[in-house]
């Protein structure tokens, strides 16, 4: 039998880029839900049986039903509230942009992994991965050079899917990311490392203890950079 929650639960990890992203539409949507910050070395009972994967972000409604993808938690609830109209871009379509974070949740994060962790991998494999990566950022520079957003005059989807894996790559070498010359890149993830949504929902919160409610996660909608 599911549990009734008197708001929806998310299972979070604050640097995961996944829950970031998945935090950062239910913020920009002013969705309220209850904040379950788990330690993914001991994942606790009520994850696993929410969503035996054991992975996050996972959020649990109160009818019983459990989104277990990123993408599914940032679409509920952009198609509840969207106020800056992150499903409708200026420029391209909903599918155009489902298919970009399909390649950066392929292609890309196999390279950021790779160099995030090169002492995992053969140095042939790291070498390609770098190129890889590269390549891919270069690509999206070009395509943030006219308007500023991968899709237009204002942030979408793909703007707010991708920016926690470029953070990511961004943090591995922080000098040599300064000195590639993607200065359409920077601006947009500097951009949106400084705005307000990103400061609430990287706020830090306690380990959550199993049998306690967490803190609610709640905010008014807020626009997005």
């Amino acid at each position: 039998m599911s549990q009734a929650f008197a708001l929806p639960v998310l299972y979070s990890f604050r640097r995961c880029p996944y829950a970031m992203r998945a935090r950062l539409a239910l913020a920009h949507a002013g969705l309220a839900c209850e904040l379950r910050e788990i330690n993914l070395r001991n994942k606790p009972q009520a994850l696993l049986d929410a969503s035996p994967k054991g992975t996050v972000p996972v959020l649990a409604l109160q009818d019983g039903k459990v989104l277990e993808q990123s993408l599914e938690i940032m679409l509920h609830a952009l198609r509840a509230n969207d106020p800056d109209g992150w499903l409708t871009p200026t420029q391209g379509t909903l599918d155009e942009m489902m298919a970009l974070i399909a390649r950066n949740d392929s292609f890309f994060k196999q390279a950021l992994d790779r160099c995030k962790y090169p002492e995992r991998y053969s140095a042939e494999e790291v070498t390609q991965a770098q190129t890889d990566a590269i390549t891919w950022l270069a690509a999206l520079d070009e395509q943030l050079a006219e308007t500023g957003y991968l899709f237009g005059q204002h942030p979408s989807l793909a703007d707010m899917a991708l920016r926690p894996f470029v953070r990511q790559f961004a943090r591995v070498d922080e000098a040599q990311w300064a000195e590639h010359p993607w200065p359409h890149l920077q601006d947009w993830l500097q951009r949106w490392i400084d705005s307000a949504l990103f400061a609430e929902i990287m706020e830090t919160y306690p380990g959550w203890v199993p049998g306690t409610a967490g803190p609610t996660f709640s905010t008014d909608s807020i626009e997005s950079a």
